[in-house]
This record gives structure tokens, sequence and C-alpha cells, in this order.
């Protein structure tokens, strides 16, 4: 067997081109453009990147992108303050505060701030609760950008076997929030699960987020199985002194037993700044008052 690749890429291609669409119909509605504000404090140089990315991709999209860019030694007060004038601000639909941020700053108090109804990111406490109790609220993009793909690939996931590998807030929770909405049984495993892979050989669906190299081996995957890989990890490459990205999933030997699989590069890494206009536009819409259909974006 030679599994499918599922081309997020593609797909991200496909939603972003909707979202544009959305976009221009909402400038068309309200006379302005939904608007997204990135704050960034101090000069990581992932981070820069980050934050590079997803304003260019927000301007393509045919929204406004607002970005505050802070000096590393920026204390609390001021941070927050700022985190209150976007939240006043009614040409900021969602609001992103880019992490890690230094660790003088406390993650937790700065996310706790953000309006939840701006929370783009889905960090915010309230749309975690939400997102428990099956209320409508805004999901971290990463794990919705993977349920966008196993719906994509699989239809109705309804009683489907998924093992989560990683418990973080910002994957591995959310994710296995959003396969019980949709009735699957949901293991979540992480460094101290007993047996790990046969709790993983059980699973229809395999979502790895767990930050270990091809931790999860060939031998780990149910035949048929579908495989999200989340990892992003850089290792050593095959000539001196360069590297190459590699997956939490070894991904040659579990091409070789599984249905269908996300490949690193080019797998779950477009989803996540689709999804973040995506939420963008959402919130746009809701604080607009005006309807989206559900199945829309």
């Amino acid at each position: 067997m030679t599994a499918n690749v599922i081309d997020g890429k593609a797909f991200a291609a496909n939603l972003r081109a909707r979202i544009a669409t959305l976009a221009a119909e909402f400038t068309q509605a309200t006379g302005r453009q939904a608007g997204l504000a990135v704050v960034l404090v101090g000069e990581d140089p992932a981070s820069q990147v980050y934050v590079r990315s997803k304003g260019k991709s927000t301007v393509e999209a045919g929204m406004a992108s607002f970005e505050h860019k802070l000096p590393a030694d920026t204390d609390e007060a001021t941070l927050l303050a700022l985190v209150e004038q976007l939240n006043a601000d009614p040409a900021v639909d969602g609001i992103l505060v880019q992490l890690p941020l230094p660790r003088h700053l406390d993650e937790q108090k700065v996310i706790a701030t953000i309006n939840p109804d701006k929370d783009v990111d889905g960090f915010h406490v309230t749309n975690a609760g939400r997102l428990a109790v099956g209320q409508a609220g805004f999901v971290p993009c990463t794990p919705l950008g993977c349920l966008m793909l196993l719906q994509d690939r699989l239809g109705d996931l309804s009683g489907l076997d998924a093992v989560v590998i990683g418990r973080s807030n910002i994957v591995g929770k959310p994710m296995a929030q959003l396969l019980l909405a949709q009735s699957c049984t949901v293991t979540v495993a992480h460094s101290r699960t007993r047996n790990l892979p046969d709790v993983v050989r059980r699973a229809d669906i395999v979502v790895a987020a767990v930050g270990r190299p091809e931790m999860i081996r060939g031998d780990w995957i149910k035949p048929g199985a579908t495989v999200i890989d989340v990892g992003i990890n850089r290792v050593a490459g095959a000539l001196e002194g360069k590297t190459r990205l590699v997956g939490d999933v070894a991904y040659a030997e579990a091409a070789a037993v599984a249905g269908a699989i996300t490949p690193v590069p080019g797998g779950v890494g477009p989803m996540t700044i689709a999804v973040l206009l995506r939420n963008t536009l959402v919130a746009a819409y809701r604080h607009a008052g005006l309807a989206l259909a559900p199945d829309a974006i």
C-alpha cells in the first residue's frame, strides 16, 4: 500500500481564494475591510518571519493588516495597554499576539486581556471553554486546519477511532475536542502513555503533535489509517552544515502503510495561516452583524 498524499498547500490555496471572495463582499457591504492586528514583541527571527508572512497573506486576501512591533524590553503594562486599545478599535476584528513573548512577560495574562471575540488565535480561556461545551467561538488555527483536511479526505468522521499524540493547549487538547464534536472515539496520548505504539495501532485517524522528529514509526500505523503530521522539526541534512525539515512521523515508513498522510513540509503548515484569515473574516462578519453561511469557509 502507498498512501495518498494530503496536499495541504493546495487545500489552503483554495480556502484563501474563498476567503478573498468573502472579504471583498464584506468590504462592499460595510465600506471597510476586515482587519487583523498582529503584535510582535522583540526580534525573534522565526517570529519576524511569521509576522511578515501573516501580514502579506492578510493583504492578499483583501483585508487590512495592522502590525505593532515593540522592543524586547517592553514592560507588561505597555503591552496590555496596547491590547486594550486594539480591543476598543472598531477597525480591528482580530488580534494576534505573536508567541513566544520575552520571558519577563506573562503570556497567559496577555492572552486573557484579548477580547475573546477578537481572539482569532483561539487561545483565550473563554474560547477554550466554548469549544469544550460546543458553543461558537474561535478554535486554534492548526487543529481546525487539521480537521478541515480530515473532513475533506474522509467526509463523515462519526464513529472513527482517533489518537491525538500530544496534549498542548495549542494543538493536542483542541484537536481532541474537535474530533469529539465530530463523534469520534478519541484518545489523547503523550510522553507518559504506556505502550504508545499499541495505542496508535488501533487508530483510524492519527494526529501527531508531539514535537519529536520522526517519533511515530511506520509499524505503529494501522493499515489504511489517515495520518496528520503536525510536527515541524529541523534536523541535520545529508550534507554537512545543511538541515532538512521532518515531521513527528517517519514519513516513508508510514506512507507505506497508511491510507493517506500529510507531508512535511506542504501538509498542515500552509493551513495555519489560511485558517487565521478564516477566523479573522468570521470575526468581522460577526462584529458587523452579517450572516455567514456555516459551510462558506
